[in-house]
């Protein structure tokens, strides 16, 4: 019953198609530690690709709002930097680190990738 967005169609159709793999531990313990996570529902964050010093982060607006999301990170982070789809920065493309994480502003369906340059 609902909207898709209420049923959250988006987030069992992710778990299905890319079902979650567990590693068994090793002896010694090891915490609960996640990379990314997003403020709102709406926003996916569909990849993040991996190179020396950054990691390039994709995410899109999946509901049909506008919506401001935090993307939070666990990660390092030196610099950050909105890029095009090739990964390129775009030109007042620099985002600030705030303490909630770097503030993301979305309309409908859109994409947005992030560049984050790791301090060493």
């Amino acid at each position: 019953t609902g909207s898709f967005q209420d049923a959250g169609v988006i987030q069992r159709a992710y778990n299905l198609n890319f079902p979650l793999h567990v590693v068994p531990p090793s002896s010694a313990q090891c915490p609960a530690w996640s990379a990314f996570s997003v403020s709102s529902p709406a926003v996916v964050l569909e990849t993040a690709e991996d190179r020396p010093d950054a990691v390039v982060v994709r995410l899109y607006e999946a509901h049909g709002s506008t919506v401001v999301a935090w993307l939070q990170t666990s990660l390092p982070i030196k610099e950050a930097m909105l890029c095009d789809l090739l990964e390129r920065p775009v030109a007042q493309g620099h985002l600030l680190l705030e303490q909630q994480g770097l503030r993301l502003p979305f309309t409908p369906f859109h994409v947005i990738s992030v560049f984050l340059i790791l301090k060493q």
